[in-house]
């Protein structure tokens, strides 16, 4: 495994990328004052380092603004097995599931076109076999947003 180092250029590259996942090389080589192939090198390096996770896309506002929720999970078998995580990760609008210490087992965070499709992810959680219990809060407002 290589040794984590980021320069100040690497530092750039990469503030440059998470403003704008698609800049083109030429322009983000000629931001750095280096070669294209320069910086597609070290955009390669800080992928194979995991300084740089993956690309993803955001969904946009267009439709109006999405709701969000989070749907706190309490299994019955006290997580032993996968099959409740490996279907929730195929729901779309699940932006995150975390495994949670305490009293329930996941934390899924939700962001959907509407009220109505948050109803139906959560019919489809609580029907899940292993998914003894659900809490669900919905978003109101948001008032931070660094995704």
């Amino acid at each position: 495994m290589e040794r984590l180092h980021l320069d100040q250029i690497d530092r750039q590259i990469l503030a440059a990328l998470t403003e704008d996942a698609r800049i083109p090389l030429v322009t983000l080589a000629a931001q750095v004052h280096l070669s294209r192939n320069a910086v597609k090198q070290r955009i390669e390096r800080m992928e194979r380092q995991g300084v740089i996770g993956g690309y993803s896309v955001v969904p946009g506002r267009a439709g109006g603004s999405p709701v969000s929720a989070i749907v706190l999970v309490y299994r019955s078998d006290r997580m032993r097995g996968g099959g409740v995580a490996s279907e929730i990760a195929q729901i779309p609008e699940v932006r995150r599931c975390d495994v949670l210490s305490g009293d329930f087992d996941l934390l899924v965070t939700l962001e959907a076109e509407s009220m109505d499709r948050i109803g139906e992810i959560w019919e489809m959680l609580a029907a899940l076999p292993g998914v003894a219990n659900t809490v669900t809060a919905v978003s109101l407002t948001r008032v931070v947003d660094r995704a």
